[in-house]
């Protein structure tokens, strides 16, 4: 992207705006997209790289029991407001994430087995912190965790209102950081605007201050048609909501002759799931609960066909719940069940899915028909289109699938109630290392797709999961953990509880301004590295 240079402003995008500008109390995008640009954590996961980077900490050590970090605090960090950064920060911050009032959708993430952290200030520069136990990913917990200022924000933590702090409504000068931006205007409904920090810590490799950028603006544009246009126009540096596949080739004929600039920065690390459920007990469809069934819907897709249908090719075909471009703990010992709908067909006669009168439409041994309704959400192409591919994929091998779309209240509302048969949705995960996801793995976590929050594990191989998910998040060799979790694939893709179709591949569209920075899968793809991007300045 060439060389940086200073000064000048940027313009990108933002979906949605952000209900508050307090990132312990939602988890929505946009809050972390401004807690990214305004605040920094004593650590961070490069979102390039997928390792471990230190931030506000210079530097650590661990005790022999491998529980107890000691973090060297960077000297003269000072707050966008000039107030100095110190130990009292930190352990002001974890307070606040695990204070019940405040009701942190961070808190979680900062427990080890549900116990959190304890902290202690060993001098004004130094912190320490113990893990309830041993933990694999060890200080990559800390990389969800913004730490805030003491003296900004101990009032509203000791009366009660820090849940309610740095809302919509509070003066932008009232809000200070440790990161290289700070926010000095917003204005419902359509932007807000940054400056850059005169107090911020960081140099680049040459020893340059930063960030580079005199100015960023977040334009909020919620439709994606006026957001392609604008970038057409030129009116725009970054897109920050993911591209659509139907943008691709617009914006590709827009930088074949120099206008923008796109690149395509690898596969995905999310991607849409269809799962069964097989937590709510339902008699007149138990083969719905049955492996055998789920296996042959996964041998009924032409995942090539899927991707270049639902993705227009912008795609891999995936077998796994673990993208390959994660690529530290994707296994190849998933399953890859090839295009076969005959397989399909006996796997279903298997369980009693037969076809007695040739029909075409499967029936059960009680007579009634092979049928089930799968749910999405309403508006997102993807969803939609994958569905509808999916449907009449299954149509061929005999079951029918009806597909009905509702809004994301309503949809949440059917799985939490357990209200459902499948459903398909996308599915993000928040670390790359799989111990940062273990809500998402063991039985008895809130987001086991198929079946969460088990007192206990309802089969066999989910109580292997959960026992090689324990040790895995225990251990702290890598390739023991790597072998652990080769396992807990090799399990999920036998079981199928989720079946995965295709990876997309990640798109960043900006202006040919643009330099530095560097391009990742996780949103903000770009912005995560704001403090280094520049833009040239206007011939």
């Amino acid at each position: 992207m060439g060389g940086p240079s200073r000064g000048g402003s940027l313009v990108a995008t933002l979906r949605t705006e952000p209900k508050t500008f307090n990132r312990y109390t939602a988890n929505s995008f946009p809050t972390h997209l401004v807690a990214t640009l305004t605040q920094a954590r004593l650590v961070r996961i490069n979102s390039a790289t997928s390792e471990l980077e230190p931030w506000l900490a210079e530097r650590w050590t661990i005790s022999d029991d491998r529980r107890t970090y000691t973090l060297k605090l960077r000297d003269s960090v000072r707050f966008s407001d000039g107030a100095p950064f110190t130990a009292a920060d930190v352990l002001f911050s974890f307070a606040a994430v695990y204070d019940p009032k405040t009701a942190s959708p961070l808190a979680d993430s900062l427990r080890v087995k549900g116990k959190p952290l304890e902290v202690r200030a060993i001098s004004p520069a130094v912190v320490a912190l113990t893990f309830p136990e041993p933990y694999g990913p060890g200080l990559r917990i800390l990389d969800n965790l913004p730490i805030y200022p003491q003296h900004r924000l101990a009032r509203a933590l000791a009366d009660g209102s820090f849940g309610t702090a740095w809302g919509p409504q509070t003066p932008p000068g009232e809000i200070a950081g440790l990161g290289p931006f700070v926010l000095t205007q917003y204005d419902p409904g359509q932007r807000l605007a940054f400056a850059r920090n005169p107090h911020y810590w960081r140099r680049d490799a040459a020893g340059r201050t930063l960030p580079f950028l005199d100015r960023l603006t977040l334009e909020i544009v919620p439709d994606q048609n006026a957001e392609l246009l604008r970038m057409q126009a030129g009116g725009l540096d970054v897109m920050q909501g993911e591209m659509r596949p139907e943008d691709y080739l617009p914006l590709k004929r827009e930088a074949d002759a120099g206008r923008v600039r796109v690149l395509d920065v690898g596969a995905s690390l999310s991607q849409h799931l269809l799962w069964f459920n097989l937590g709510t007990p339902r008699p007149a469809s138990a083969w719905l609960r049955a492996p055998e069934f789920r296996q042959a819907l996964s041998s009924a897709v032409d995942r090539n066909a899927f991707a270049r249908t639902v993705y227009l090719g912008a795609a891999t075909p995936s077998w796994g719940v673990i993208s390959p471009a994660n690529r530290t703990w994707f296994s190849e010992a998933v399953e890859r069940p090839a295009y076969d709908p005959d397989r399909a067909r006996t796997l279903l006669a298997a369980i009693g899915l037969t076809d007695p009168g040739h029909s075409g439409g499967l029936k059960d041994r009680s007579g009634r028909p092979v049928q089930f309704t799968l749910l999405v959400q309403k508006g997102i192409a993807e969803s939609e289109k994958g569905a509808s591919f999916l449907r009449e994929a299954f149509a061929r091998v005999g079951v029918r699938m009806d597909v009905v779309a509702l809004d994301p209240a309503t949809m949440q509302g059917h799985w939490t109630r357990g209200d459902y048969d499948a459903l398909y949705h996308h599915v993000a995960f928040t670390d790359t290392d799989p111990a940062g996801n273990m809500d998402f793995w063991l039985s008895s976590g809130s987001g086991h797709l198929w079946h969460p929050g088990q007192p206990t594990p309802s089969t066999e191989w989910e109580r292997r999961i959960d026992a090689l998910m324990t040790r895995h998040a225990a251990a702290s060799d890598r390739a023991e953990r790597q072998r652990m979790f080769a396992d807990v694939q090799r399990t999920v893709s036998e079981q199928v509880p989720a079946l995965s179709f295709a990876t997309p591949h990640v798109f960043v569209s900006t202006s040919t301004r643009v330099t530095g920075g560097r391009a990742a899968v996780l949103r903000p793809q770009l912005l995560w590295d704001a403090d280094e991007i520049s833009v040239r300045a206007a011939p």
